[in-house]
């Protein structure tokens, strides 16, 4: 089937080449081999889907309550009765008194007994015999069929250019070498399979996608992406940027800062900081992602960066998700750098224009040596003078396509700015073998000194009272506190109206403290104006939704309520959390939740009280949201990994990476085209 043939159902699909009706794989099969009575039906279809056939002898279209089609089948053991809602006149038709048909369904108990709802349904001979292979199920738009699917991909396999698309290319010496058994198939071989599988495959194992025929798929998506990323990792490094040696310079900005720090460095952000700075003195542009949980000081590590990068005249910026969070690196760095004389600039899209003309002359121009700001920053009419740095944090909230790679002009020379990511949501090993795999990682995997650990606690809803009495017996010694309000999932308007109830309930509960409430829809400017309250401690208590999730830092704040705590994430949680635990006092979470409690929920608040590890919790995070959401990538519309589950196919990793370096060594010549036939612009999406 060539892509001028391919129907237009099928290329609003993405079905336009015999190579991607290939890659369109089932994601499920019907059994159609088997075939119970009705009697049997009756029995085992209550447990799964379960396929019969027989006569119609009635056929009813009825109108009240609501409109429906009721079909009754029979056989030599029994009868059932079959329920359609929705139904067209040519049905009516193909299932009219007399007709035989073969169904396939769950049977239910109706009101008039036993019954299959909305069955597959085909209209078939009496004798007609059953299909000798499994029928595949595959992911589907509305308005287009299966069996237009099925003819399609058919259609494609018997394509002569498809047989040299899936053409072996791993030399035989190397699969042997490097595979863990000899049982795989070829790739072509198991495209074919999962296709086309025979009556006697193991079902599970094509379901649990375990088959040996998807291992081989599997392995081979893996290993086109390893060597999409890899080869990304060798062309940035081909790529020029500044050498930011530290030369040993007396009296260096770097060090002047060091001495204004009101604290000294951990063992852990020293060898951070030794690893980056090394990357700042190679003549390529570096591309590292610094991890460190909520609290481990990468802020301070940012803040050296940037001191070597303007040390040697040049630019450096510090871009964040939301303004809350950028305001906290802005008020941070002017504390740091203003005294040493450096020119701290801020940008963000709520500035007045004459404001924001103003800072990007600034930039342009050279005056602004640190950039702080949101994604105002990589706006087209922002130009920088010479940007050595760009630091992303929180980088997962910009989606992947948002990572900063600014090329400029210095006089005849093209450089690359260097890059530091950083992240406070720890990336699990499996997420950062696959998708950072282009990246260098560092972790903080120390808090600092004097930090006391957070004590979580879980409470049900109907002990509130309860805990705005220890509320208030806690802003009596003098220290502040949180309250998250709910996350209400698409409903902003109704977050705010919790937001403001909870406000009003704790302000009478407690006249004799200030309560102060920030959300998501107040103008900067009074957001700012809560939060400088909050710190001075003008606020004793502050009431907020999830913009507090990152960036606010108030030392004295060390107790957190969250009510509705089972409607948030881990992720969020372990955010959300992070704000307390920043003083010298004990600090407490407690995670109020309501009844009844999800399997999942329960499961999530339990680790959530037991652990604080970041990465803990990131995994458990993984294998319930997938990396699409931790990633940022949904936000893109791109495909990902679609055969490979990080958490069941962990130990293929591994493998697709030594089988990525070896063929990146000895067999260059084959790579290229065959990263094209299997990921197509994914391979451009993979770089970004």
């Amino acid at each position: 089937m060539t892509t001028k043939q391919a129907p237009n159902t099928l290329q609003k699909m993405g079905l336009n080449s015999p190579m991607a009706l290939a890659l369109h794989l089932p994601s499920r099969y019907e059994d159609g081999t088997e075939l119970a009575t009705i009697e049997e039906c009756l029995v085992q279809g209550r447990f799964h889907s379960i396929q019969t056939q027989g006569v119609v002898i009635r056929n009813q279209a009825l109108f009240r309550p609501r409109r429906q089609m009721l079909v009754t089948i029979e056989d030599d053991t029994a009868i059932l009765q079959l329920r359609f809602l929705n139904f067209y006149p040519s049905q009516q038709k193909q299932m009219a008194i007399g007709a035989h048909l073969r169904v396939r369904g769950d049977v239910r108990e109706g009101f008039q007994g036993p019954e299959m709802v909305h069955p597959a349904v085909k209209a078939v001979a009496p004798d007609a015999p059953l299909p000798k292979s499994l029928t595949p199920v595959y992911p589907a738009s509305a308005g287009v069929s299966q069996a237009a699917i099925r003819k399609a991909v058919t259609q494609a396999l018997r394509e002569s250019s498809l047989q040299d698309s899936l053409a072996e290319f791993l030399p035989k010496k190397l699969m042997a070498e490097l595979l863990p058994s000899n049982d795989w198939p070829t790739l072509q071989s198991a495209i074919t399979y999962l296709h086309q599988p025979p009556a006697d495959a193991d079902t599970q194992a094509l379901l649990d996608r375990t088959h040996a025929a998807w291992r081989r798929v599997q392995f081979e998506e893996l290993l086109a992406q390893q060597i999409s990323l890899k080869r990304a990792h060798a062309i940035r490094r081909e790529r020029h940027a500044p050498s930011f040696s530290d030369g040993k310079r007396l009296n260096s900005l770097e060090d002047r800062l060091l001495k204004v720090l009101p604290f000294e460095l951990t063992n852990s952000q020293t060898k951070v900081w030794g690893e980056i700075a090394s990357d700042l003195s190679k003549a390529f542009p570096m591309n590292r992602l610094l991890q460190g949980d909520v609290g481990s000081g990468k802020t301070v590590i940012a803040a050296l960066a940037a001191a070597r990068v303007m040390e040697h005249e040049f630019q450096a910026a510090i871009m964040a998700p939301t303004e809350i969070l950028a305001e906290q690196h802005y008020l941070k760095m002017m504390e740091w750098f203003e005294p040493l004389g450096i020119q701290v600039v801020w940008l963000s899209g709520s500035l007045k224009a004459k404001e924001k003309r103003l800072a990007q002359e600034q930039i342009e121009t050279g005056v602004a040596q640190l950039i702080i700001g949101t994604h105002a920053l990589i706006q087209e009419t922002v130009r920088f003078a010479m940007l050595g740095l760009a630091v992303i944090d929180e980088q997962h909230r910009f989606g992947v396509r948002q990572r900063l790679e600014i090329q400029q002009r210095v006089g005849s020379e093209l450089f690359y700015c260097h890059q530091l990511m950083m992240s406070a949501t720890p990336i699990p090993r499996t997420l950062a073998m696959t998708y950072y795999a282009d990246l260098d990682v560092s972790v903080i995997d120390e808090l600092p000194p004097g930090r006391k650990p957070i004590t979580t606690k879980v409470v049900k809803d109907g002990r509130r009272d309860e805990v705005i009495q220890g509320l208030q017996s806690w802003l009596s010694k003098g220290l502040q506190a949180y309250w998250v309000c709910p996350l209400i999932e698409g409903s902003e308007a109704l977050q705010l109206q919790t937001a403001v109830e909870s406000f009003e309930q704790l302000t009478q509960a407690l006249p004799e403290f200030k309560v102060g409430l920030v959300h998501g829809r107040l103008k900067a400017e009074e957001k700012a104006a809560v939060m400088a309250a909050f710190k001075t401690n003008e606020i004793q208590l502050l009431v907020a939704t999830t913009v507090i999730e990152v960036g606010v830092d108030v030392p004295n704040a060390a107790l957190m309520v969250i009510e509705h705590a089972e409607r948030f994430s881990y992720a969020q949680i372990h955010q959300l959390r992070g704000r307390v635990g920043r003083g010298t006092t004990d600090s407490v979470c407690i995670l109020m939740y309501s009844e009844p409690l999800s399997i999942a929920a329960k499961e999530r608040l339990q680790t959530l009280r037991e652990t604080s590890d970041g990465f803990v919790i990131a995994e458990r995070d993984l294998s319930l949201r997938g990396p699409g959401e931790l990633l940022g990538a949904k936000q893109s519309g791109d495909a990902m990994l679609r055969f490979v589950d990080l958490q069941r196919d962990a130990w293929l990793i591994e493998l697709a990476q030594r089988a990525a370096d070896r063929l990146l060594a000895e067999h260059a010549d084959i790579v290229g085209r065959r990263l094209e036939r299997w990921l197509g612009s994914r391979a451009e999406f993979l770089k970004a």
